[in-house]
């Protein structure tokens, strides 16, 4: 008698354990989801930001088209972007062409002190910020899902319940994010 009861406080504590470990997976899943949406809605807002920017620009450097046209086109790129990888090539080549347009903007400086520039170069900055944060979140997020559903017993778990998905970093990919910094000291 007291074997069936032990049989059967075991067998509930093995299917409370198989259910806590699922609603651990679940729960990082959907705290990755979340993480990528907060990407997105930054990219968004940052997309946004940029025709009023780019227009601005215009108005005092007419003949900077090419500038205009690469970051036109690389706005477009980011927002037909699909995957994660995708949106961070995207993403870096976005933020190039901006250093472009803002390279052109310090070549004018009654642009510099115009308020509109002004009032969006802040808000783009505020923008860039938030970014980076969102970043940081997801890619966190996504280690500590990939830690919750390789560890063991989990991954036996993760196995079958198909949480075996992948999820990729977001890690923009720019040849500037790669270069070392060059440091110079006037007077050497």
């Amino acid at each position: 008698m007291w074997w069936i009861i032990l049989i059967i406080v075991l067998a509930v504590l093995f299917i409370g354990y198989i259910i806590l470990l699922f609603n651990r997976l679940v729960r990082y899943r959907n705290r990755v989801e979340n993480a990528w949406h907060q990407i997105d809605v930054q990219l968004n807002r940052r997309a946004d930001l940029i025709p009023n920017l780019v227009e601005t620009v215009k108005g005092y450097a007419a003949h900077e088209k090419s500038t205009f046209e690469m970051v036109t086109q690389a706005r477009a790129a980011l927002q037909q972007a699909g995957t994660v990888g995708e949106k961070a090539q995207a993403d870096g080549v976005l933020g190039q062409a901006l250093k472009s347009l803002f390279a052109v903007a310090e070549a004018y400086p009654e642009l510099k002190a115009n308020q509109n520039f002004l009032a969006l170069q802040e808000e783009l900055a505020g923008t860039e910020n938030k970014i980076a944060y969102a970043r940081q979140f997801y890619n966190d997020s996504v280690m500590a899902y990939d830690i919750a559903r390789q560890k063991f017993p989990a991954n036996i778990i993760a196995g079958a319940f198909r949480f075996n998905e992948q999820r990729e970093y977001f890690e923009p990919e720019t040849p500037a994010a790669r270069e070392v910094p060059k440091v110079g000291f006037s007077g050497e």
